[in-house]
């Protein structure tokens, strides 16, 4: 039994849009649904079947003695207030996953990353996000910031404070701050982090 009729695209943006299937549930009975994709029509991945991340989260810590990990708080339109998250952004045509990280790290922190490319690549694939309401996938890219440190690149509509938190602060977060999930994960994983292999957890 098909479990899409068909798919309508309900808006036009250039950057997200809403899009409707005629959906059959187990009975066969048609019903509405609705999702968002930063994809064009012909590229949503209920067409291609591909997983490609349209986005990327920054995983990346300090070169000291103890490491700092490199949070943002960021005002988020959704929910009318600032939240705690690490360093993201969308992926540009033609861009690799690490090539984007540097990019909107400098942008968002006005911090130079280097990538770490050790450890086991299933680790930096792409994972979708929230699969009941995008297509959306993102994969993590992982590596230290270097002590160079310049102005912050924010488009107007983004209000970015950088953090740079130490265990003690990251588990505060954790416990009393708001917080996107990816990023919630992360900082557990900091948390375990060795400061003398702050990538072991990649092997």
């Amino acid at each position: 039994m098909k479990k899409i009729e068909a798919v309508q695209k309900l808006t036009e943006n250039p950057h997200l849009n809403l899009y409707h299937i005629d959906a059959r549930n187990t009975r066969g009975e048609l019903f509405d649904y609705y999702f968002a994709s930063r994809n064009p029509e012909r590229k949503l991945k209920l067409y291609t079947k591909e997983l490609i991340p349209e986005g990327i989260v920054i995983y990346a810590v300090t070169r000291e003695e103890s490491p700092r990990l490199v949070l943002i708080r960021e005002y988020r339109y959704p929910l009318d207030q600032e939240i705690y998250a690490l360093p993201a952004g969308l992926v540009d045509k033609g861009e690799s996953a690490g090539e984007a990280a540097v990019r909107e790290m400098k942008e968002e922190t006005g911090l130079a990353f280097e990538e770490y490319i050790g450890g086991d690549p299933c680790f930096r694939r792409p994972f979708y996000l929230g699969p009941g309401l995008t297509d959306e996938a993102s994969a993590a890219v992982f590596g230290m910031v270097k002590d160079v440190e310049g102005a912050q690149l924010c488009e107007s509509s983004e209000r970015i404070s950088v953090v740079l938190a130490d265990k003690g602060e990251v588990r505060r977060i954790l416990s009393e701050e708001r917080m996107s999930l990816r990023g919630a994960y992360l900082c557990m994983q900091f948390l375990q982090m060795s400061a003398q292999e702050p990538f072991a957890f990649l092997r």
